[in-house]
């Protein structure tokens, strides 16, 4: 697998454009409507994060929950930064470095735009789709990449929770849409290496803290909606008025939505850009349609009815009914953007897997074994009701919930569980500063809640490993083992440190020895 090179690794931050153009302090200091206190300086770069601040680079210093970014500005000022973007609280210290200092109510609130201006407008010229909802964007996105590199002829990009690709190189990703910062310098290493189209997947806290500030998508997608960071939304009302962000023409110029969920009706109603709806369930007031579907064990098939007739042969590379909606947005989204609908549905065929989601472990055992990113009640539903329909056998389930998030749905995700699962291990997840009992407790509570008669049997094991181990053990020609939550992730947080772990890494070492003990 590429990798990124070296000059990446070294630095901290996102990569950054070779040959960056001088952009005048002074012209960014008129587009903010401030006074530009040196004429003279010439900023090449912008960053936020003071430990990623490369000579030339304007920093940005934001206030935070725990500190304000002015703290550090000596910090960026040793480091080469030739400014300073604060607000009135850092102004005083930013000043203090000696650095020119442009002060305005909001940084966060300008730092995409004027980090766009920064790089030129690095995304102009470049198609791009912005993929947002609770679930699926990571597959979806993976899916329009495979289309995009099968149909169009220059470079690809894709930028999402697993990872970033530029063509062929691969970062590993820090959070799901990066900083307006680190966004606008990946767009342009992008054009500089010839990518001519990149998708992403665009979250709620990406619209409200302005993350994608400066980017105009072609085209937006909108999967569906369920509860999720409730610990960062108010409620449901709020996470949606975040999503429908995207659907303004300040952020997109064309929507594609989910005529299924409830809140993508509702957008079509009320989004402010022209929309194109898809429907995996053949609604017949859907542009795009999914009709005659088969489901297989690894995959799905179906034909796709368009807006103009058109009649696509289509084939979901992995299973379940979901997978079919997000390949169908990825085509609906294709064809939107002007590609051919079946040149785009073959290459999504082609697609080999997406990391971590419905992930096949084959270490030779009689029995599927997956691992998959569900962390969320819909997606644990979704995930083992998909498995259901593809085997006659027993399903066993390992998942648990992350430590320090939504609390709400601890309960609902272990009724889930021992509801749909003949076994269902619940286990550790990332429980980061909480106590594991605790959660588990949680979960516990939720599958108790479910009547004897229709839940599998439940187990509690907190050690992550012991309880792959212990669905391992439960496993006979014929079942599935699902291990449920953390998906790609290679690391588990515990008590603020993060210790080596990987699902599919120890679910294969698990099938190893229980097979040698056989």
């Amino acid at each position: 697998m590429p990798t990124a090179d070296q000059s990446t690794l070294r630095q901290p931050g996102a990569p950054r454009p070779a040959h960056p153009r001088p952009t005048p302090l002074a012209d960014l200091a008129g587009r903010l409507g401030v006074p530009a206190p040196d004429r003279a300086a010439q900023v090449t770069g912008i960053t936020h994060d003071s430990r990623a601040v490369r000579p030339g680079d304007l920093y940005a210093a934001l206030p935070g929950a725990r500190f304000h970014g002015a703290q550090f500005a000596e910090q960026a000022a040793a480091a080469g930064a030739v400014a300073v973007l604060t607000d009135a609280e850092g102004e005083a210290a930013a000043a203090a470095t000696g650095l020119p200092v442009l002060a305005v109510a909001d940084p966060r609130a300008v730092m995409g735009g004027l980090a766009a201006a920064v790089y030129g407008e690095p995304g102009e010229g470049m198609l791009r789709i912005g993929i947002t909802g609770t679930s699926g964007k990571t597959t979806t996105s993976y899916l329009v990449e495979g289309g995009l590199r099968a149909v169009r002829h220059g470079g690809t990009g894709l930028i999402g929770t697993v990872e970033t690709r530029i063509g062929d190189e691969r970062i590993k990703s820090e959070r799901t849409t990066p900083e307006a910062t680190d966004l606008q310098a990946l767009f342009a290493v992008m054009r500089e290496r010839g990518v001519e189209s990149v998708v992403m997947e665009v979250s709620s806290h990406a619209l409200v803290l302005g993350r994608v500030d400066g980017a105009v998508f072609d085209v937006a997608v909108f999967n569906n909606l369920s509860p999720e960071h409730m610990e960062f939304h108010s409620g449901m009302e709020d996470y949606f008025q975040a999503k429908a962000q995207l659907f303004t023409p300040r952020r997109s110029r064309l929507g594609v939505v989910n005529l299924d969920d409830e809140y993508g009706r509702r957008l079509v109603a009320e989004a402010g850009v022209p929309l194109v709806t898809f429907s995996a369930r053949g609604r017949l007031d859907a542009d795009w349609r999914a009709e005659d579907v088969e489901a297989r064990l690894l995959d799905s098939r179906f034909t796709v009815l368009g807006p103009k007739g058109e009649r696509v042969q289509a084939v979901a590379p992995l299973p379940g009914p979901f997978n079919v909606a997000n390949t169908l947005a990825a085509i609906a989204a294709l064809a939107s953007a002007g590609l051919d609908p079946q040149a785009a549905a073959d290459g999504i065929a082609g697609v080999p897997g997406v990391p971590g989601r419905l992930e096949r472990v084959d270490a030779g055992q009689p029995y599927l074994a997956v691992v998959d990113y569900a962390h969320k009640t819909d997606a644990v539903e979704s995930v083992l009701q998909a498995l259901r329909t593809t085997t006659e056998g027993r399903i066993h389930a390992v998942l648990g919930c992350g430590g320090d998030r939504d609390r709400t749905k601890r309960g609902p995700m272990g009724a889930a569980l021992a509801r749909l699962a003949d076994t269902a291990v619940l286990t550790s997840d990332n429980p980061r500063s909480e106590d594991p009992l605790a959660i588990l407790a949680a979960m516990l509570d939720g599958a108790v809640e479910v009547p004897s008669g229709q839940r599998g049997h439940v187990i509690v094991e907190p050690d992550r490993a012991a309880a792959v181990a212990t669905a391992v053990a439960q496993a006979r020609p014929g079942d599935i083992v699902l291990v449920a939550g953390k998906g790609h992730e290679q690391g588990q947080d515990i008590a603020g440190e993060v210790r080596p772990f990987d699902d599919r890494e120890v679910l294969r070492a698990a099938i190893e020895k229980d097979q040698k003990q056989q």
